[in-house]
């Protein structure tokens, strides 16, 4: 296949380019490229190709929660998104907590998945042996829940953190929460409102002091361990005056990740959205997502990701303390940034940055997430002059919503490819079997 006349965005620049792919690799790269026999010729003039996303975090919910979603499913929303590899969290049913329930997730997606696939391992209070037996060359990290999430995965034994975090290389990836914060603030409203607590009320539950607490102390321990620590999805002002920009990412031992949901949603949208935007941690205030940005685009923090973590409606429309936090993202999140590249919040070439090749240095995942010659072809061609509006009728979710139903973005994801070979084009889903496992050079 060939690729001609596109604006390919890589490394920090936007050139136009051709790019000829064979064998699922990107092998030329250079303007003018001649049309060999054979060749597929797919027309790029004035349409953006850009890597594809390398998501850090989603919940995929397969074995166990399938009702709500399932690696096939979402993976095919994920690359109608431009999404065109996925690290899928351990807080399925069972839990991803065993070597046996890895390569079962293994199993599965090798068969199911469109998109390129690995997965976090969890770590417990008792599951160190299995984290010792881990091979760092097939798994992309570990994942703690240092305050209480989907799946009860909470770690609170000071004895194991500690144990973990000084034991393995592996990139440690946290939630961070204050556990006792949050119940304690849960149980002072219940007593105000009993169990339908006003949804604006989350972000004061789930609050700056509960996230600013447990990231703190996290980045503590990993300062005095060693560990190589990764905080997933910040959401505070507070939080991002933790973290570093004044060295390489390659470099970084403590790095930090945002989610789209987190940089397009504010308090003020818990009126009109209700629990559709009730994730854990809350969406906060205008002032914190303008830090979000602010600190995301002068490199303190990392990566951008989507925590894509699908619920039914039914589930969502529950009174606040059972309704589950959590909503699917992945076939909308480029659709998001590329708006507000539009809107001149982040540029085009800092969002590939954040999402395609800063995973794959964190990570170290082999050969994905630039456009170089000798990389896998994991691409994704956007118009930024066409627009799309989000519908019921448009989504590829099986939980069959989204928070975003309704919008109008300023782009349109025309085309992704996975391994070289063509998986979405314009509306359509192509059942190519393109995928592969990831591997990472530890």
């Amino acid at each position: 296949m060939l690729i001609k006349g596109a604006l390919v965005v890589n490394e920090g620049e936007t050139q136009s380019l051709d790019v000829r792919i064979e064998n699922g690799k990107i092998t030329s790269l250079r303007p003018a490229l001649s049309l060999q026999e054979d060749e597929t010729l797919v027309d790029a003039s004035g349409k953006y190709l850009l890597p594809g996303l390398i998501d850090d975090q989603v919940h995929f919910r397969e074995p166990g929660l399938t009702h709500k979603a399932c690696i096939k499913t979402e993976s095919r929303a994920a690359v109608a998104g431009g999404i065109t590899s996925f690290i899928e969290m351990p807080n399925t049913n069972p839990q991803t907590t065993t070597i046996k329930a890895l390569e079962d997730k293994f199993d599965t997606a090798k068969k199911d998945a469109l998109a390129n696939y690995s997965f976090m391992f969890g770590g417990t209070n008792d599951n160190f042996e299995e984290v010792a037996r881990l091979d760092k060359t097939k798994v992309a990290g570990l994942k703690l829940f240092l305050g209480s999430s989907t799946g009860n995965m909470l770690v609170d034994d000071e004895a194991i953190l500690r144990k973990i975090f000084s034991s393995t290389d592996l990139v440690i990836s946290v939630h961070c929460e204050d556990e006792p914060t949050i119940k304690a603030n849960l149980a002072s409203h219940i007593a105000t409102y009993g169990e339908d607590i006003p949804i604006e009320k989350h972000p004061i539950i789930r609050s700056h002091e509960a996230c600013y607490l447990s990231s703190s102390k996290a980045i503590a321990l990993a300062k005095e361990t060693g560990a190589r620590l990764h905080v997933f999805h910040l959401s505070t002002a507070k939080e991002t005056e933790l973290f570093d920009n004044s060295i390489p990412l390659a470099e970084k031992k403590i790095t930090a990740e945002v989610c789209v949901h987190h940089l397009w949603f504010s308090a003020e949208d818990y009126a009109q959205k209700g629990t559709h935007i009730k994730w854990n941690p809350a969406v906060k205030n205008t002032k914190d997502r303008t830090a979000l940005w602010k600190a995301l685009n002068d490199d303190r923090i990392d990566v951008l990701a989507t925590d894509h973590a699908p619920h039914t409606l039914a589930e969502k429309s529950n009174p606040y303390t059972s309704a589950p936090s959590g909503g699917p993202l992945v076939q909308h999140a480029l659709l998001a940034l590329l708006t507000a590249v539009g809107q001149g919040k982040i540029s085009i070439e800092k969002l590939v940055q954040k999402a395609c090749h800063n995973p794959a240095i964190l990570f170290q995942v082999e050969n994905r997430g630039y456009i170089k010659e000798g990389f896998q072809a994991d691409l994704v061609l956007v118009d930024l002059e066409k627009k799309t509006t989000v519908t019921k009728d448009n989504l590829l979710y099986q939980c069959g919503w989204s928070p975003f139903e309704g919008t109008t973005f300023d782009a349109s994801i025309e085309k992704t490819w996975v391994n070289g070979q063509l998986v979405y084009d314009q509306g359509e889903i192509i059942e190519a079997g393109a995928a592969e496992q990831l591997t990472f050079s530890r």
